[in-house]
């Protein structure tokens, strides 16, 4: 079972992303606004999605869990439901399925302000920094999401040995 974790960290990680700095505004379920640079200081982990998505769906439980072990003190999941829906099935949607972390509708576009979207479900993961640094096509679990951020945190162990950190691409 390690080895699967292990495993989907390593894929998580294989699609290079250049580090940079990134943000958006989406409008949440309750016509909140939100964007990433509200969430500086702490990893954000951006799930696109959508309802009619089996993969998507069986994520969902893990990304809650994931979610309420993380909001108040280093990370937190932003779920993009990546499709055209009304607002009330959505929310009813997003309530029968416990979905803790903020829904952000969005019609889905050919690049988003974090990029392509290829294949549902896709994940983002945002330094706390404001870096775009992995992403992911197919479903993630919130064990490999954390091996992920483990791995990162302790390469930096506060000290950068790269003399441009803004232009090197995730490293496996």
């Amino acid at each position: 079972m390690m080895r699967f974790f292990v495993f989907l960290a390593g894929l998580l990680m294989s699609l290079a992303v250049v580090a940079e700095d990134v943000d958006f505004i989406l409008t949440d379920l309750d016509g909140k606004q939100r964007s990433l640079s509200e969430f500086r200081g702490k990893w954000v982990i951006v799930n696109y999605w959508a309802t009619w998505c089996p993969p998507c769906l069986d994520e969902i439980p893990d990304l809650v869990d994931f979610h309420e072990k993380h909001k108040d003190h280093d990370a937190v999941v932003l779920g993009v439901n990546y499709e055209e829906v009304n607002r009330e099935y959505l929310q009813e949607f997003v309530e029968t399925h416990f979905m803790t972390y903020p829904v952000l509708p969005m019609e889905p576009v050919p690049v988003t302000p974090l990029g392509p979207v290829m294949g549902l479900p896709t994940t983002y993961i945002i330094s706390p920094q404001g870096e775009r640094i992995a992403r992911q096509e197919g479903p993630v679990t919130g064990a490999a999401i954390e091996a992920f951020l483990e791995r990162k945190k302790g390469q930096n162990n506060g000290v950068r040995l790269d003399p441009a950190p803004d232009k090197v691409a995730a490293s496996n």
